[in-house]
């Protein structure tokens, strides 16, 4: 439906087809048009939305928006949630925990920025993976192939690497240094981002599928690279990025209360650590230093503490916090300094506002120079240094100090390679090609931040890719080349085939058409791993302006922050989880709304009968009717119709 006058007086919409003066063609290509015909007719185009082309882990958000909002039926006897379930976890075994804090580069990326504002994709991703975990949905497994594989590492990538390579029937063992699996999502998220029975709950349904895990053990020191290489068939290396940096300036060393951001967490988020010292800074700008920043304000510090008790003496091993319940907890200082000026931070917007509201002091556009030692060799001060709005150039004269007593640096991470090192390279990562092989190593691949520290769902798409590589490399077959949307497409003949509606055989005798013949999918073209669609090659006009449905967000200010550890994040309802799928605008997909045959002038374009139709296949066109008027291409709100037939 087109928005109606009064709409478009009350909200302000951005779009508009036609710009002041445009007023001729701006292409000879473009200028195809004789009277009402062209020599040119409809053709039903697939291609990639930019929400999943911006998603790292390329799941099929389309896909499982459709499913949800109920334009794509589920198959058999399967319920909406398990449907879109089955579809998201396609590509993505942890919906519940990327619906909660994955900072979704797909919302960036989707086109309805263009009408208002983005689709509330992480909300619905929540709702999906949070009805999966309530009614018990389990993951099935694929035919045993007999191929057994290790996986060093239990964090995202590793557990993603596990999930897909029993999904295709090879043996799985999960080889971890830490107590319990999880990675950066136990050690490094804190629990009221991640609660930790959702986390739990999606690691133990790739378990259950029958993966072997083996705790507490380093590849390297507890076992032998080289026994792995002849007990398992292949070797995956998601070791993640477990070593910090320290600051690269004077005294840091040196500074026994200067400690790493990954390890102030872990300490945090394993229990060893449940109060700290009275005035904190964190150096950073990402994700990670905003957590760090949080967490220190939400445990504040234990009036009385001994020196024994010191934050850097439980990081460091050498205790354990064991405070009573009733021990008496006051507020602490904690600042946050960045290179970047405040609002080009590399953390999200939203996470830089949170932790301003919770009481941290952010300061933009400055950079450590030393840190001032006491003569107990304690840092008692950091010297920074005032840089331009470039985040870059130092003002001369501009140096002061910032009093503290724990200094925390979140500046970026690397491996630990200890007994593996001929894997890793000059960086202390290791090096991946494109099918996520670790070059001059047959047999080995490798996923995750030890590639390139970046974001969960990076480093499950990695392992993605990984185990399809290792697939074909146990079945002898060559790798091939990725296709340039490297994704987990839509497939039109897997839904014809779930549908009951596969082509019939082709008997291979020369024919002259094949618009009426059922053994092909006649004028469609799949172009989903060559192109994303863009907003310009969409109808923006038929989309009304809708407000997007948003989550409750329990997020404390200065005053409640002490011992606030609720979870962060509220679920939508379900009603309002299909609404907000509804905004969805299916780009690059049919989503059945009828302007290509209403608007017709002559019927060439038709429903295809129900019992023939399924999600890809709702319309087709009547090539004897045609005469490329154009207008049902120029009327398709998803820039699914291309007026391409005919086309030397």
């Amino acid at each position: 439906m087109a928005t109606s006058r009064d709409d478009m007086q009350n909200e302000k919409l951005t779009f508009r087809r036609f710009k002041e003066g445009d007023t001729t063609w701006k292409s000879l290509t473009d200028k195809i048009f004789k009277e009402d015909s062209s020599h040119k007719c409809p053709t039903y185009v697939h291609r990639t939305p930019p929400c999943q082309g911006s998603c790292p882990a390329g799941e099929d958000i389309r896909g499982w928006l459709d499913i949800v909002r109920g334009i794509e039926k589920p198959a058999d006897d399967l319920s909406m949630q398990e449907y879109a379930f089955r579809r998201s976890t396609d590509a993505n075994p942890f919906p519940s925990v990327m619906g909660r804090v994955c900072p979704a580069p797909c919302e960036d990326g989707c086109n309805r920025n263009e009408v208002e504002e983005f689709v509330g994709i992480n909300s619905i991703e929540q709702y999906i993976g949070d009805s999966a975990l309530d009614n018990s949905f389990k993951f099935m497994t694929g035919k045993d192939s007999g191929k057994k594989v290790a996986i060093i590492g239990g964090g995202p990538a590793g557990l993603a690497a596990a999930y897909q390579l029993r999904r295709k029937g090879h043996a799985a063992t999960v080889f971890d240094n830490h107590d319990s699996l999880g990675g950066m999502m136990r050690y490094g998220i804190p629990g009221y981002r991640m609660p930790r029975n959702v986390l739990d709950g999606e690691i133990n349904r790739i378990t259950e599928m029958g993966v072997e895990v083996k705790l507490g053990t380093w590849v390297g020191k507890d076992i032998t690279v080289e026994q792995l290489e002849k007990d398992y068939d292949a070797i995956v290396w998601a070791v993640g990025a477990q070593a910090g940096r320290q600051l690269p300036i004077p005294g840091a060393e040196e500074a026994v209360n200067a400690v790493i951001g990954i390890e102030f967490l872990e300490a945090f988020n394993d229990g060893r650590m449940q109060a700290v010292c009275d005035n904190v800074v964190v150096v950073g700008g990402g994700d990670t230093s905003i957590d760090v920043a949080s967490v220190a304000r939400r445990l504040g510090t234990v009036k009385g503490m001994s020196a024994d008790d010191a934050p850097e003496n439980v990081i460091l091993g050498k205790t354990v916090h064991k405070f009573d319940d009733n021990a008496k907890r006051e507020n602490v200082k904690v600042t946050l300094l960045s290179r970047s000026p405040v609002d080009k931070m590399n953390a999200a917007e939203h996470e830089v506002h949170d932790a301003q509201r919770e009481g941290i002091e952010i300061i933009g556009c400055v950079t450590p120079v030393e840190v001032i030692l006491d003569g107990n060799g304690r840092a008692k001060a950091l010297k920074v240094q005032k840089l331009e709005e470039d985040g870059k150039t130092p003002i001369e004269g501009s140096e002061y100090e910032i009093e503290l007593n724990l200094l925390v640096a979140a500046i970026g991470q690397g491996g630990k390679l200890d007994g593996f090192e001929s894997v890793g390279n000059e960086r202390g990562l290791i090096d991946a090609d494109q099918h996520y092989q670790v070059p001059g190593k047959p047999g080995h691949f490798v996923a995750g931040d030890i590639v390139r520290p970046h974001l969960l769902t990076t480093a499950i798409g990695q392992a993605s890719i990984a185990v399809e590589s290792i697939d074909h490399y146990l079945k002898n077959e060559s790798l091939g080349k990725r296709p340039k949307i490297d994704k987990h497409h839509f497939d039109l003949l897997q839904k014809l085939h779930e549908a009951g509606l596969d082509p019939a055989e082709y008997d291979h005798t020369s024919t002259w058409g094949t618009s009426s013949s059922n053994f092909a999918v006649h004028n469609f073209e799949d172009r989903s791993k060559q192109e994303i669609i863009t907003a310009d090659m969409l109808f923006l006009g038929h989309f009304n302006y809708t407000p997007r449905h948003k989550r409750e967000e329990d997020v404390p200010n200065a005053d409640e922050v002490l011992g606030h550890f609720h979870e962060r994040m509220k679920g939508l309802p379900e009603e309002e989880v299909i609404e907000e799928a509804n905004r969805c605008m299916s780009c690059g997909m049919c989503f059945e709304c009828d302007n290509c045959v209403i608007y017709c002038p002559q019927d060439a374009v038709y429903r295809v009968p129900p019992k023939e139709a399924t999600m890809g296949r709702y319309v087709a066109t009547d090539y004897s009717k045609c005469i490329g008027c154009h207008i049902c291409a120029d009327v398709c709100p998803t820039g699914y119709i291309d007026m391409a037939m005919g086309e030397g």
